[in-house]
Protein backbone atom coordinates (compact mmCIF):
# COMPACT_ATOMS: atom_id res chain seq x y z
CA UNK A 1 0.00 0.00 0.00
CA UNK A 2 2.73 2.50 1.38
CA UNK A 3 4.71 1.26 -2.15
CA UNK A 4 1.57 2.35 -4.16
CA UNK A 5 1.46 5.21 -2.56
CA UNK A 6 5.24 6.35 -3.45
CA UNK A 7 4.86 5.30 -6.76
CA UNK A 8 2.17 7.63 -7.80
CA UNK A 9 3.51 10.29 -5.63
CA UNK A 10 6.48 10.02 -7.67
CA UNK A 11 4.36 10.10 -11.20
CA UNK A 12 2.36 13.13 -10.25
CA UNK A 13 5.63 15.02 -9.36
CA UNK A 14 7.34 13.71 -12.65
CA UNK A 15 3.86 15.22 -14.87
CA UNK A 16 4.18 18.43 -12.53
CA UNK A 17 7.55 19.20 -13.62
CA UNK A 18 7.35 18.57 -17.13
CA UNK A 19 3.88 20.32 -17.56
CA UNK A 20 5.42 23.15 -15.89
CA UNK A 21 8.69 23.43 -18.35
CA UNK A 22 7.49 25.90 -20.46
CA UNK A 23 8.34 25.71 -23.87
CA UNK A 24 11.25 28.49 -24.86
CA UNK A 25 10.07 31.03 -27.74
CA UNK A 26 11.76 31.29 -30.83
CA UNK A 27 14.38 33.43 -31.20
CA UNK A 28 13.23 36.51 -32.66
CA UNK A 29 15.14 37.50 -36.22
CA UNK A 30 17.13 40.50 -36.34
CA UNK A 31 16.13 43.34 -38.63
CA UNK A 32 17.41 42.66 -41.76
CA UNK A 33 20.61 44.55 -42.55
CA UNK A 34 20.42 47.05 -45.26
CA UNK A 35 23.41 49.03 -46.97
CA UNK A 36 21.94 52.36 -48.18
CA UNK A 37 24.78 53.34 -50.50
CA UNK A 38 24.43 49.60 -52.12
CA UNK A 39 20.73 50.01 -52.39
CA UNK A 40 20.72 53.75 -54.32
CA UNK A 41 23.35 52.75 -56.45
CA UNK A 42 21.41 50.25 -58.00
CA UNK A 43 17.98 50.82 -57.46
CA UNK A 44 17.38 53.90 -59.36
CA UNK A 45 18.52 56.54 -61.14
CA UNK A 46 19.39 58.15 -57.44
CA UNK A 47 23.50 59.08 -58.48
CA UNK A 48 23.17 62.78 -57.73
CA UNK A 49 21.40 62.30 -54.43
CA UNK A 50 23.59 59.63 -52.95
CA UNK A 51 26.86 61.39 -54.18
CA UNK A 52 25.79 64.45 -51.83
CA UNK A 53 24.54 61.82 -49.32
CA UNK A 54 28.23 60.65 -49.55
CA UNK A 55 29.97 63.97 -49.57
CA UNK A 56 28.45 65.41 -47.01
CA UNK A 57 28.82 61.67 -44.75
CA UNK A 58 24.71 62.14 -43.67
CA UNK A 59 24.52 58.72 -45.37
CA UNK A 60 26.90 57.20 -42.69
CA UNK A 61 23.63 59.35 -40.26
CA UNK A 62 21.22 57.65 -42.21
CA UNK A 63 23.06 54.18 -41.87
CA UNK A 64 23.53 54.08 -38.18
CA UNK A 65 19.81 55.36 -37.79
CA UNK A 66 18.58 52.68 -40.18
CA UNK A 67 20.59 49.55 -38.76
CA UNK A 68 21.29 50.58 -34.85
CA UNK A 69 17.92 51.79 -33.64
CA UNK A 70 14.84 50.17 -33.30
CA UNK A 71 12.99 53.34 -34.46
CA UNK A 72 14.34 52.60 -38.52
CA UNK A 73 14.13 55.45 -41.06
CA UNK A 74 12.49 56.57 -44.27
CA UNK A 75 14.17 58.02 -47.13
CA UNK A 76 12.59 60.26 -50.00
CA UNK A 77 15.52 59.93 -52.79
CA UNK A 78 14.93 62.31 -55.64
CA UNK A 79 15.48 61.22 -59.16
CA UNK A 80 18.66 62.66 -61.06
CA UNK A 81 16.08 64.45 -63.19
CA UNK A 82 14.72 66.08 -60.93
CA UNK A 83 17.74 68.12 -59.77
CA UNK A 84 18.68 68.53 -63.38
CA UNK A 85 15.37 70.21 -64.36
CA UNK A 86 15.75 72.21 -60.88
CA UNK A 87 16.92 76.08 -62.03
CA UNK A 88 15.54 78.48 -58.93
CA UNK A 89 16.35 78.35 -56.19
CA UNK A 90 19.84 77.36 -57.15
CA UNK A 91 22.07 74.84 -55.40
CA UNK A 92 25.12 76.09 -56.25
CA UNK A 93 25.18 79.04 -53.84
CA UNK A 94 24.44 76.95 -50.19
CA UNK A 95 26.80 76.76 -47.63
CA UNK A 96 28.38 73.53 -46.72
CA UNK A 97 25.64 73.11 -43.02
CA UNK A 98 22.74 74.49 -45.14
CA UNK A 99 23.18 71.58 -47.94
CA UNK A 100 23.96 69.31 -45.27
CA UNK A 101 20.67 70.16 -43.97
CA UNK A 102 18.76 69.74 -47.64
CA UNK A 103 20.03 66.43 -47.30
CA UNK A 104 18.97 65.86 -44.03
CA UNK A 105 15.52 66.90 -44.88
CA UNK A 106 15.04 63.95 -47.27
CA UNK A 107 14.81 61.26 -44.35
CA UNK A 108 11.94 61.09 -41.34
CA UNK A 109 13.88 59.21 -38.41
CA UNK A 110 11.09 56.35 -37.70
CA UNK A 111 10.38 53.77 -40.29
CA UNK A 112 6.93 54.55 -42.31
CA UNK A 113 4.89 51.99 -44.74
CA UNK A 114 3.02 53.12 -47.59
CA UNK A 115 -0.16 52.45 -45.12
CA UNK A 116 1.77 54.24 -42.61
CA UNK A 117 1.03 57.57 -44.37
CA UNK A 118 -2.97 57.66 -44.38
CA UNK A 119 -2.50 58.14 -40.22
CA UNK A 120 0.62 60.51 -40.81
CA UNK A 121 -1.34 63.14 -42.81
CA UNK A 122 -3.39 63.60 -39.66
CA UNK A 123 -0.62 64.85 -37.52
CA UNK A 124 1.32 67.11 -40.38
CA UNK A 125 3.44 68.87 -40.47
CA UNK A 126 6.07 65.97 -39.80
CA UNK A 127 9.70 67.25 -38.55
CA UNK A 128 12.50 65.96 -40.92
CA UNK A 129 15.91 64.29 -40.09
CA UNK A 130 17.23 68.09 -40.36
CA UNK A 131 15.08 69.00 -36.89
CA UNK A 132 12.99 72.41 -36.22
CA UNK A 133 9.87 73.36 -37.75
CA UNK A 134 10.71 75.27 -40.95
CA UNK A 135 12.45 71.64 -41.72
CA UNK A 136 9.06 69.77 -41.26
CA UNK A 137 7.03 68.03 -44.04
CA UNK A 138 2.90 68.45 -44.27
CA UNK A 139 1.57 64.81 -45.94
CA UNK A 140 -1.84 64.31 -47.49
CA UNK A 141 -3.00 60.65 -48.36
CA UNK A 142 -5.87 60.72 -51.47
CA UNK A 143 -6.87 57.57 -52.81
CA UNK A 144 -3.65 55.43 -51.72
CA UNK A 145 -1.31 57.99 -53.26
CA UNK A 146 1.19 60.13 -50.47
CA UNK A 147 2.12 63.80 -51.20
CA UNK A 148 4.32 65.65 -49.36
CA UNK A 149 4.13 69.41 -49.53
CA UNK A 150 7.72 71.18 -48.39
CA UNK A 151 5.71 75.00 -49.05
CA UNK A 152 8.79 75.20 -51.87
CA UNK A 153 7.82 71.68 -53.37
CA UNK A 154 4.67 69.76 -54.09
CA UNK A 155 5.57 66.62 -55.05
CA UNK A 156 4.28 62.80 -54.35
CA UNK A 157 5.56 59.53 -53.78
CA UNK A 158 5.90 57.49 -57.06
CA UNK A 159 6.89 54.27 -56.28
CA UNK A 160 8.52 52.53 -53.23
CA UNK A 161 11.93 51.47 -53.83
CA UNK A 162 12.53 49.51 -50.49
CA UNK A 163 10.19 49.09 -47.69
CA UNK A 164 10.70 46.20 -45.44
CA UNK A 165 11.58 47.52 -41.64
CA UNK A 166 13.58 49.08 -40.52
CA UNK A 167 14.44 51.13 -43.93
CA UNK A 168 11.76 52.56 -46.05
CA UNK A 169 12.98 54.19 -49.63
CA UNK A 170 10.40 56.27 -51.75
CA UNK A 171 11.06 57.56 -54.95
CA UNK A 172 9.87 61.39 -55.16
CA UNK A 173 9.77 63.35 -58.80
CA UNK A 174 11.12 66.21 -56.88
CA UNK A 175 13.86 67.83 -54.69
CA UNK A 176 12.36 68.69 -51.26
CA UNK A 177 13.08 72.47 -50.73
CA UNK A 178 12.84 73.47 -46.89
CA UNK A 179 11.81 76.90 -45.87
CA UNK A 180 14.59 77.36 -43.36
CA UNK A 181 17.09 77.53 -45.96
CA UNK A 182 15.04 79.08 -48.67
CA UNK A 183 13.10 81.36 -46.70
CA UNK A 184 9.20 81.62 -47.04
CA UNK A 185 8.57 84.09 -49.33
CA UNK A 186 7.53 81.43 -52.18
CA UNK A 187 6.67 82.41 -55.54
CA UNK A 188 2.94 81.43 -56.83
CA UNK A 189 2.33 79.04 -58.63
CA UNK A 190 1.48 79.83 -62.41
CA UNK A 191 -1.71 80.21 -63.66
CA UNK A 192 -2.63 77.66 -65.82
CA UNK A 193 -3.14 78.81 -69.46
CA UNK A 194 -6.44 80.26 -70.63
CA UNK A 195 -8.52 77.42 -72.90
CA UNK A 196 -8.51 78.74 -76.79
CA UNK A 197 -12.13 78.27 -77.90
CA UNK A 198 -11.35 77.47 -81.60
CA UNK A 199 -14.72 77.67 -83.68
CA UNK A 200 -15.56 74.66 -85.57
CA UNK A 201 -13.81 73.46 -88.98
CA UNK A 202 -14.70 74.73 -92.11
CA UNK A 203 -16.30 70.97 -93.05
CA UNK A 204 -18.01 71.04 -89.74
CA UNK A 205 -21.99 70.86 -89.74
CA UNK A 206 -21.92 73.95 -87.63
CA UNK A 207 -20.06 75.61 -89.87
CA UNK A 208 -22.32 75.15 -92.74
CA UNK A 209 -25.42 76.01 -90.16
CA UNK A 210 -23.39 79.09 -89.47
CA UNK A 211 -22.43 80.33 -92.84
CA UNK A 212 -26.55 79.55 -94.16
CA UNK A 213 -27.66 81.82 -90.90
CA UNK A 214 -25.19 85.11 -92.15
CA UNK A 215 -26.36 84.19 -95.77
CA UNK A 216 -29.21 87.03 -95.14
CA UNK A 217 -27.50 89.31 -93.88
CA UNK A 218 -24.67 89.65 -96.38
CA UNK A 219 -27.28 89.43 -99.48
CA UNK A 220 -28.72 92.50 -97.77
CA UNK A 221 -25.97 94.37 -97.33
CA UNK A 222 -24.96 93.89 -101.09
CA UNK A 223 -28.28 94.65 -102.06
CA UNK A 224 -27.48 97.99 -100.37
CA UNK A 225 -24.47 98.75 -101.43
CA UNK A 226 -25.22 98.62 -105.19
CA UNK A 227 -28.41 100.71 -104.60
CA UNK A 228 -25.98 103.01 -103.36
CA UNK A 229 -23.38 102.87 -106.56
CA UNK A 230 -26.50 103.22 -108.89
CA UNK A 231 -27.72 106.30 -107.16
CA UNK A 232 -24.38 107.65 -107.13
CA UNK A 233 -24.41 106.88 -110.98
CA UNK A 234 -27.42 108.24 -111.95
CA UNK A 235 -26.79 112.10 -110.15
CA UNK A 236 -23.28 112.09 -112.17
CA UNK A 237 -24.73 111.15 -115.18
CA UNK A 238 -27.20 114.28 -114.93
CA UNK A 239 -24.60 116.16 -113.55
CA UNK A 240 -22.50 115.30 -116.91
CA UNK A 241 -25.93 116.40 -119.40
CA UNK A 242 -26.70 119.45 -117.43
CA UNK A 243 -23.32 120.59 -117.89
CA UNK A 244 -23.40 119.95 -121.34
CA UNK A 245 -26.61 121.89 -122.49
CA UNK A 246 -25.30 124.72 -120.59
CA UNK A 247 -22.32 125.54 -123.56
CA UNK A 248 -25.39 124.73 -126.47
Amino acid sequence: MNYCIVVISLLLALSTSVNGQSTAPAPVPAPEYTNLTELLSVAGPFHTVLDYLVSTKVIDTFQEQANNTEEGITLFVPKDSAFSKLKKPSLSNLTGDQFKSLCLFHALPHYYSLADFKNLSEISPVSTFAGGELYSLNFTYVSGTVHLSSGWANTKVSSAVHATYPVAVYQVDKVLLPEAIFGTNIPPTPAPAPVVDIGPDADSPDHGKNVAASSPDSSSRSSSYRMMNWGMLNHLFLAIVGGFLMFL
